[in-house]
């Protein structure tokens, strides 16, 4: 029975709304009915565009400027993966949801795609059986080609490129032998060029692939068709690389930075400013000198060997008159024969002193008497000496300083004047001579090396900072603006259409409230009143107004709803007879 029970009352439930429902269209004419439908219908609209717009917003780019080949085989992928893909305004890209960019790139990657309009050596792998030598030689030829024309297209400014190599045959004679030649065509992306270091490693990176092949040989041009293999930089043909010169740079910065950092405490944040040019020797020299020096100082003298040889010898030739006297050995002398000492004959071995009578030479002694005369004698000493010798070897250090010239400008002090005005005021001539001294420390200056350093002290002129393109006139801006007017445009048109709209048929739909009302010396105080009275609320009527009001709003309604009236006088009837 309960059951039963509250299935009839969300049924009686059910019927009022509906009841409600209708009878709050009914007070609307069919104009009303019209707006009513349509400004449903356009706030459903519009909120199916927003959404829209917002899934809009989520899709990223996969790619871009792709081929109409790679561009086909890319779109056959992502239909194959289930993928929702569209395209930008310009038709150039194609955009997937932003949650997948990276997962459907790694998959496509894997297949291959995108080819870049060149094959690689995949041709190799579809040989045909028996194919002659000749076209072999071109699908390798092919294959090459396009593996450079992938690599190129790596480099960051390099949009698409294009490689022709020239491989001549080989030939048995040297005369007709041919060396070979390549040509690259360059698509850049818009306002980008290559650096001369860029130019010569695409022709190195070209030579480097076949054999045989010079850089020199290697000709480079842009989409416009201008020859930039030739372009070269001031610092390569003086004989400087990027790697030199920015050796200098950092040694030059890295003056000015000390500079700086001990004037700012002194003059001021802003108040100085310095540039240091650094002559710097990147030759690089190796040297090595041998040197003799004289060995004559006694205590120092080195013997490395000594030879000494004496001999001694008489001449047995007749002397006197022939006959037999003259062939008698002399008399012995009757006195004793002492001959002065030899200088630097020295002692005589076993350190022997010489005997009176005797003579003592070649390491033979004997006595005068027993030698025959005339006695001759030789002494022969040869003595080596050490040479002093020094080997030195020299290797002079890289990146050498050999020169710094500084030129640093003060800004003069700014002082309020007699009239109550900023003026630039010298610095005295003691403050610029500490500020001399203290540059030249910081700098490491060398009056030996022929460093320079000028020092200057005058006012600065103020210069107006640039602020670039107005903010209505920025690219992002104005993007961000337009999807904000977007979004903005579609909140405004909802919010009219529901308050201006939407908002009074409802209160033309739904009854007003009853006013509450109390009696006030005879007059009835309106404490609720309909649409169209005060904000106060306290618009006062007198009671027949009121009454008149009310019997005219009855009668209306009888005229109206004549079955309604006649039912609930009915139910006063039976209460009554009740």
């Amino acid at each position: 029975m309960a059951t039963a029970e509250t299935e009839i009352t969300e049924n009686a439930g059910a019927d009022t709304l509906l009841d409600r429902a209708r009878q709050a269209l009914a007070r609307l004419n069919n104009r009303q009915k019209v707006m009513l439908m349509v400004a449903i219908a356009a706030v459903i609209a519009l909120l199916v565009a927003a959404g829209t717009l917002f899934r809009q917003s989520e899709f990223k780019i996969l790619f871009s400027n792709v081929g109409e080949r790679d561009g086909g085989a890319i779109i056959a992928a992502l239909e194959q993966m289930n993928v929702q893909y569209k395209f930008n305004e310009s038709g150039s890209a194609i955009m997937v949801p932003g949650s997948r960019v990276h997962d459907v790139r790694l998959r496509l990657a894997s297949q291959g795609l995108p080819r870049g309009g060149a094959v690689g050596f995949e041709l190799m792998e579809n040989q045909k059986f028996g194919i002659s030598q000749f076209a072999e030689q071109i699908n390798y030829q092919r294959g090459l080609e396009g593996e450079l024309a992938r690599t190129i297209q790596s480099i960051a400014a390099v949009q698409a490129a294009r490689v022709h190599l020239a491989i001549p045959k080989p030939s048995v004679f040297m005369r007709e032998e041919q060396k070979p030649s390549a040509s690259v065509l360059l698509n850049l992306y818009p306002g980008r060029t290559l650096e001369p270091t860029q130019i010569a490693g695409i022709q190195n990176l070209v030579a480097a692939s076949v054999p045989q092949l010079a850089a020199g040989s290697v000709t480079l041009l842009d989409q416009s068709g201008a020859l930039i293999s030739q372009m070269k930089s001031k610092l390569l043909e003086a004989g400087l690389d990027p790697t030199q010169v920015k050796y200098i740079q950092e040694v030059e910065a890295s003056i000015i930075k000390r500079v700086e950092d001990i004037l700012t405490p002194i003059v001021g944040a802003g108040n100085a400013r310095v540039q240091i040019a650094a002559d710097i020797d990147f030759s690089q020299a190796e040297q090595t000198a041998e040197t003799h020096r004289p060995n004559t100082t006694p205590p120092d003298i080195s013997i490395r060997s000594q030879q000494t040889s004496e001999t001694a010898s008489t001449s047995p030739s007749a002397q006197g008159v022939p006959g037999a006297l003259t062939n008698q050995p002399p008399a012995p002398a009757t006195a004793p024969l002492t001959r002065p000492p030899v200088a630097g004959a020295g002692a005589t071995a076993g350190n022997q002193a010489p005997v009176p009578g005797q003579i003592n030479a070649a390491g033979v002694q004997a006595q005068i008497a027993n030698v025959g005369q005339p006695l001759s004698t030789s002494k022969n000493s040869t003595i080596n000496y050490e040479l002093d010798k020094t080997v030195r070897h020299v290797k002079q250090a890289l990146g050498t300083i050999k020169r710094l010239s500084a030129a640093v400008v003060v800004n003069q002090r700014k002082e309020i004047g007699k009239d109550g005005k900023p003026a630039n005021k010298p610095l005295p001539d003691a403050e610029i001579k500490q500020i001399n001294d203290l540059v030249k420390e910081a700098m490491g200056f060398s009056q030996e090396r022929g460093d320079t350093l000028s020092v200057a002290n005058a006012p600065f002129t103020v210069v107006e900072k640039d602020e670039g393109l107005p903010v209505w006139r920025d690219p992002e801006t104005m993007s961000m603006a337009k999807e904000l007017f977007k979004y903005a445009a579609i909140a405004a048109i909802i919010a009219y259409l529901l308050l201006g709209v939407v908002r009074p048929l409802l209160k033309t739909m739904l009854p007003p409230p009853e006013p509450e009302m109390a009696v006030v010396g005879g007059r009835l105080d309106v404490m609720a009143g309909e649409e169209g009275e005060e904000e106060g609320g306290e618009h006062v009527r007198t009671a027949n107004e009121l009454l008149d009001k009310k019997i005219a709003e009855a009668c209306a309604l009888a005229e109206q709803e004549p079955q309604i009236v006649a039912n609930i006088i009915k139910e006063w009837m039976n209460a009554n007879a009740r």
